[in-house]
């Protein structure tokens, strides 16, 4: 007997309007990967926690405008992303905001507690060290093509927005030119770890 879709059933919420079980079911379906995601962007920073927390807070309050144009899983880290994003811009804002959904506080934080150990080992793995040097957006593109084995045409839209990729009049073109510069963060990486000594030059 093959596992529920996550997406189907996430779908059949929102159908139903019944918004809380829906935000609930992508949570625990997508959140431990999410967490991941925005644990290798902010790295030893104290934005994780907070970023998933907005994160968290984001989706429960655009999922009832989601229009399925792409997949629950692309939107995800749509929003993740952009909950980074804007955390960064606003380093300075303290104290911490508490959410204002009570659930969506409630499932965030038990969820990160459910991860602390995947946290503290994302903070002090060699490869997150490295991922570090690169900048967000090529961060986002190793991690979502390698780790997440997400489509280049996914991969485009978190990185530009589904409008952007929509208006394309060749989203071939794109993608090849997301291929590309995968192909340069793949090096520039490697050239990084030649450096620390964490694999050997071959050449």
């Amino acid at each position: 007997m093959s596992a529920p879709d996550p997406d189907r059933q996430v779908r059949a919420a929102c159908e139903a309007r019944d918004w809380d079980r829906a935000a609930t079911l992508a949570m625990r379906s997508y959140g431990p990967e999410i967490l991941s995601y925005l644990a290798a962007l902010a790295w030893r920073s104290d934005l994780t926690e907070e970023a998933f927390s907005a994160f968290s807070e984001a989706l429960w309050r655009g999922l009832p405008r989601f229009e399925w144009r792409s997949s629950l899983r692309t939107w995800l880290y749509v929003v993740a992303r952009n909950a980074f994003l804007r955390l960064e811009r606003d380093r300075a804002r303290r104290p911490e905001q508490r959410l204002e959904t009570a659930k969506a506080q409630k499932l965030a934080a038990e969820l990160i507690e459910g991860s602390r150990r995947l946290i503290d080992a994302e903070r002090e793995s060699a490869l997150s060290e490295l991922r570090a040097q690169l900048d967000e957006e090529e961060q986002t593109l190793l991690i979502l093509r390698v780790d997440r084995n997400l489509g280049w045409l996914a991969i485009a839209e978190v990185l530009h927005g589904e409008a952007f990729v929509a208006d394309q009049e060749d989203p071939e073109r794109l993608c090849a030119q997301l291929r590309k510069r995968f192909q340069r963060v793949k090096q520039r990486l490697r050239v990084l770890a030649i450096e620390r000594g964490l694999v050997e030059d071959r050449r």
